[in-house]
């Protein structure tokens, strides 16, 4: 069964679709219609399981006090306790390929740290990857939060497609100086999309139309780009770069990705869910 004919079996209407296939679902334009239902019904489950996850949660989405910054961080001290060593300000660092065109190491002023293979961003793999769209992206500094909100700290919108007249879906997102991100009484939001026209800037109309006054604004127009080849022959593991969305779903499905390619098998976290190890100790 496809998700119409779901959809259709349980007389939805066209905005309940919309809903569900973009805002729940998360899916980015209307393909998933004619695809099999079972992944969007799981799509749905995990926004339920999300919203259900903590106690106190009116909201299916973590945003980490002092802004993602503090994800990578987190790592680094992980990474310390594994005996991984983390090097900044690198910004010559290059990757060495041997007569073969395998990686075998990252260069960086003078000094080469030698490796079995390198992850990292398109950015430092020149040939190695092609551009397959356009994001245009507005970065907002607000004095108030977004209107018709509750006075809201943070925000997340979806305008599907079809309601914005577009092939793609826009994202609207908002967090305040509650987050550590801003000072105090400011708001930052983020309008993004994919490109579509010849004027990038005006396609955010109907996001930015929603922020109510706004500060100041940067937009910025940037191609995303993928990966050539899988990164097993040359052992370069490049990773997509970021599309329009703000819920960072994709990007967890590209690092989950890597990781598959590196290591042949799927991450398996289950093991580290501490509620998943209360059960086993109450059986």
């Amino acid at each position: 069964m496809s998700m119409a004919q779901l959809y259709q079996h349980f007389g939805l209407d066209a905005q309940t679709i919309d809903f569900i296939g973009h805002a729940l679902a998360l899916h980015r334009d209307d393909r998933y219609l004619d695809q099999p239902a079972l992944p969007t019904a799981l799509k749905v489950k995990l926004y339920h399981d999300s919203l259900t996850r903590y106690d106190g949660l009116t909201s299916p989405y973590i945003y980490p006090r002092y802004g993602l910054g503090e994800l990578p961080q987190a790592f680094a001290r992980l990474s310390a306790v594994y005996g991984g060593t983390y090097m900044l300000h690198k910004s010559d660092a290059a990757v060495v390929y041997d007569e073969s065109g395998k990686a075998v190491g990252v260069s960086s002023e003078g000094e080469t740290a030698k490796c079995k293979f390198v992850v990292g961003d398109p950015s430092y793999f020149p040939n190695k990857t092609r551009a397959t769209s356009r994001v245009v992206r507005a970065i907002c500094i607000l004095s108030h939060p977004m209107p018709n909100t509750d006075n809201a700290h943070s925000v997340q919108i979806i305008l599907p497609q079809k309601q914005v007249g577009r092939h793609s879906d826009m994202y609207v997102f908002c967090c305040s100086y509650a987050h550590n991100v801003a000072a105090n009484n400011k708001w930052i939001a983020f309008v993004s999309t994919t490109v579509e026209t010849n004027s990038p800037e005006a396609e955010l109309a109907p996001g930015l139309a929603l922020l109510g006054p706004i500060d100041e604004k940067f937009v910025s127009v940037v191609d995303v780009h993928e990966p050539i080849e899988d990164g097993s022959k040359d052992g370069c593991y490049i990773s997509k770069g970021y599309d329009p969305t703000t819920h960072f779903e994709t990007t967890v499905d590209d690092v989950l990705d890597i990781y598959k390619r590196i290591t042949g098998k799927d991450l398996d976290l289950d093991s580290k869910d501490p509620r998943l190890a209360e059960q086993q100790q109450d059986m």
